[in-house]
């Protein structure tokens, strides 16, 4: 018999890996298992820097909840661990996997199985990317709010997983709050449901919420069920321009205390307007010193814009500028999505932060930021779901200049300190993973840490999935 080179190298592969591969391929289609080294390598690791990665056995996409079963199943069989995997847009290595594991990415599971208006509610698998949801419920006049930077490619596991947010976070809250129940594959491929359908429920421990942001350590989501809301009117946005950072926070607090409820009040300082430029050409004002990005969704957000821009005028702004129409804001908008990308292209790697403070102690984080960026010698771009507190300082460095690196990590680990002494978390939405296990250990303390490994050993016994990350 004569094989093609494509079935010849399978063959080498398999062998290699030994039963695992072959017991997987009992309960596989062979096209859903990749095991050739160059081709797994590129689903070994998420976005985040500094954070280490191993080479997976193999690389399993699934199709069927019965299939994510057997992977389960087999793995529990074999003592492989599995790491479960969304896009891998993720910041904190919680998608990184470990050497010899199974890597089970679900982009493969991406299916919408139901929209219900009368309901409000979305059914869906978990590959379904984030942007695809949000247009797909549009069509019903619907919405579901949590939109991640990376709401474009980033899906609805990877953003349970991680309990990730987004620009809207200040008025409609974050993925937790969206997400009523879910079907979740256990370690040994136990199928169990948890949460509701229902407008209502509290029947038992809230085992739905305990899923969300636990990076796939406890179980692999298979199956969502998302409130939604009704579709808001367009939003209007407005810009502010100050001469300090100080005095667009002062700004923030004043428009909170005011009881002004925007759908988005954002941050960019200095660095990523001008990193924004150089990328976009867009013209945003680099004499500025912070860039108050501030929009409403009412019914009639011209009147709330004019509160607002008299708030800011009040904290010192030296223009503020709404836009007319929604293309003029959704302009304003892309600035603020591309801000991220603009900072990695500053020295080409960047590690972002994402800590999360009281709102009135905005002003004291974004200038620790600064005096640590000084201290360093680096480049440290400040950009901030403001009206929430959760910051995002971006630290620009050359990964080729060891020293240069070392001082990226220095500041990485100040920042997140700084972020603890003023009342803050180490994170607002994109999770722990293998960068930030030892700041968890410093945040929630010993007790905790005791308490969130023992919830672990109740759900994976022999400590399979996703090991390592955490704590």
């Amino acid at each position: 018999m004569i094989m093609s080179r494509t079935e010849a190298r399978r063959d080498e592969d398999t062998a290699a890996a030994g039963p695992l591969v072959g017991r997987l391929l009992d309960g596989l289609p062979p096209e859903a298992v990749l095991t050739d080294p160059d081709v797994t390598a590129s689903y070994a690791h998420d976005m985040a820097s500094f954070c280490p990665a191993g080479s997976p056995a193999a690389v399993v996409l699934p199709r069927t909840v019965e299939q994510v079963q057997h992977v389960m199943r087999t793995a529990t069989a074999l003592r492989v661990p599995v790491v479960p995997q969304g896009a891998r847009t993720g910041l904190s290595g919680a998608a990184n996997a470990t050497d010899g594991c199974i890597v089970l990415s679900l982009t493969r599971m991406d299916r919408i199985l139901e929209i219900s208006p009368v309901d409000r509610i979305a059914v869906v698998e978990p590959g379904v990317v984030n942007a695809a949801l949000s247009r797909a419920v549009g069509a019903h006049g619907l919405y579901y709010p949590p939109d991640p930077s990376s709401w474009e490619t980033c899906t609805i596991g990877g953003n349970i997983g991680t309990a990730s947010g987004g620009l809207c976070c200040v008025k409609y809250g974050v993925t937790a709050e969206y997400v009523l129940g879910l079907d979740v594959v256990l370690a040994d491929g136990r199928l169990m449901s948890t949460g509701r359908r229902t407008a209502k429920g509290v029947a038992g421990y809230d085992l739905t919420r305990l899923f969300v942001g636990s990076e796939g350590s406890l179980g692999v989501v298979v199956r969502a069920v998302l409130a939604l809301r009704p579709r808001p009117p367009a939003q209007l946005v407005l810009a502010a321009e100050f001469a300090s950072g100080a005095a667009a926070c002062d700004a923030v607090c004043r428009v909170m205390a005011g009881g002004h409820v925007p759908s988005l009040l954002e941050l960019m300082d200095r660095t990523t307007v001008k990193a924004v430029n150089d990328m976009t050409r867009m013209g945003l004002p680099e004499s500025t010193e912070a860039l108050l990005l501030a929009a409403f969704d009412t019914t009639d957000p011209a009147a709330d814009l004019a509160a607002v821009g008299a708030l800011c005028e009040a904290a010192g702004a030296t223009r503020v500028v709404p836009a007319e129409d929604a293309a003029e804001s959704e302009l304003l908008l892309r600035a603020r999505r591309t801000s991220l990308v603009a900072l990695e292209a500053v020295k080409g790697t960047t590690m972002i932060d994402d800590v999360c403070v009281p709102r009135s102690r905005l002003g004291e984080l974004v200038d620790g930021v600064e005096r640590i960026a000084a201290r360093h010698r680096l480049t440290i771009g400040v950009v901030a779901h403001a009206g929430d507190g959760n910051t995002h300082p971006t630290v620009c460095f050359d990964a080729a200049d060891p020293e240069e690196s070392r001082r990226a990590r220095e500041s990485f680990d100040e920042i997140m300190a700084l972020g603890l002494e003023l009342g803050g978390t180490i994170t607002g939405e994109h999770g722990v993973g293998v960068l930030k296990k030892e700041w968890l250990a410093r945040e929630i303390g010993p007790v905790g840490v005791e308490m969130q490994r023992a919830v672990k050993r109740v759900f994976d016994p022999l400590g399979l999935l996703n090991p390592g990350k955490l704590f």
